[in-house]
Order: C-alpha cells, then structure tokens, then sequence
C-alpha cells in the first residue's frame, strides 16, 4: 500500500487534529462522507474496532507511513524492553523527518521528509537523505552548508516559531544545529492519541 497523497482536510476532519499531517484547518463542522456526523456529536455508534481502528490511522497519517511501515515500528517496539505503547512513539519521534518537524525545518513531516530526500540535512556533519534513519542520542542535526539549504531552513523556522522546542532536544540557532539530548517524553506529543489502543489493534497479528 503506498504513502497517502490524497486531500488531508479530509483526514484531518474524519480523525482529529493531526499537527506532522497539515496545519490547516477545515471550515466543514462534519466529518467526510454523505452520512457524515458532526464533529463533536457523540450519536454515532462506534465498535471497540473502530476506535482502536481510528487511533492507528492518526499514528499512521501524523506521521506518513505506509500500514506494512508502521506494523515493523510495532514489531520493533515489542521486541525491545519498557513500555511497548511508550516505544513506539519514541521510535516514531526519532525518525530523521520526525524531528526536522519538531525542530521547526519544516511546517509538515511531509514537507520534512522532502528536506532529507533532497540532502539539506546533516547528521554529525555528514548528509543524510533517509527519511526513516533513525538518529541517536547525541547525535547532531544540521543543515548542509548551501545557501539554498540555509534559506529554506531559516524560512521555515520564522514560520514556526510559536513551536515549543521538547525538552529532549538542544537547539543551537546560530549554526543551525541540534543535539538530541534524550528520547522524547509522551507529554511532549502533540497529537492527541491513546497509543495504547494501538498496540491493542495490532495485538492478533
């Protein structure tokens, strides 16, 4: 199954504010489809399914990942000790795309995604265009020595700069570069989401 490149007001409208998706916002109150129900209309009948079903399509668009990527990030986070719900959003949150989003390179994972693809971004000096790498403590992130990488970057930041910077990260405006000082803390999320659900989803397979 490929990456979703269709409308994602839709997404957003049906799912939830999903901040790595779009910042945009839709002025429909209702969600997708002929039948759709408001927003905050709580009517609607949903099965424990279809709950746990929606809370794994936040994760997996938030973040761009096909279904085959996301079930080897959940295969990954049962194998390895602690909290398989807390794992997983930290493995998710230390992808390379994942963090020039937080870091404010770019105003969508998506558009972050792009940045790495097209080499603008450095790791330890050295040009790293995998999306998905996998950084790790105290590794440095940084943007290639290019004027037309420099720009975009410092674009985007003037955009984002009402963005918190996470505690686990350390952000050296001047060079553009930052240190990934720990892994991220579930209330340094923004999206709202109970990972736990997910994990469940997944839980037959």
């Amino acid at each position: 199954m490929s990456r979703y490149r269709g409308p994602k007001l839709r997404i957003s409208r049906r799912l939830g504010t999903l901040p790595g998706l779009t910042k945009k916002t839709s002025n429909k109150k209702t969600r997708p489809g002929q039948h759709g129900k408001a927003i905050d209309n709580n009517s609607k009948k949903t099965t424990e399914y279809g709950v746990r079903l929606e809370e794994k399509q936040k994760l997996k668009y938030n973040y761009g990942l096909t279904e085959s990527q996301l079930f080897r990030y959940v295969k990954e986070a049962r194998r390895r000790n602690g909290v398989t719900s807390l794992v997983l959003i930290q493995l998710l949150e230390m992808r390379l795309d994942t963090l020039c989003f937080t870091l404010g390179f770019a105003t969508s994972i998506g558009q972050a995604r792009q940045l790495v693809n097209h080499g603008h971004i450095t790791i330890n000096n050295k040009v790293v265009n995998i999306p998905s790498f996998q950084c790790r403590l105290n590794d440095v992130i940084g943007v290639k020595e290019k004027s037309t990488s420099l720009l975009l970057v410092q674009t985007n930041l003037k955009n984002n700069q009402t963005r918190e910077l996470p505690a686990h990260l350390k952000f050296d405006t001047s060079k553009l570069e930052a240190t990934v000082l720990d892994y991220c803390d579930r209330n340094d999320l923004p999206l709202q989401l109970d990972e736990l659900l997910v994990i469940e989803y997944y839980s037959r397979r």
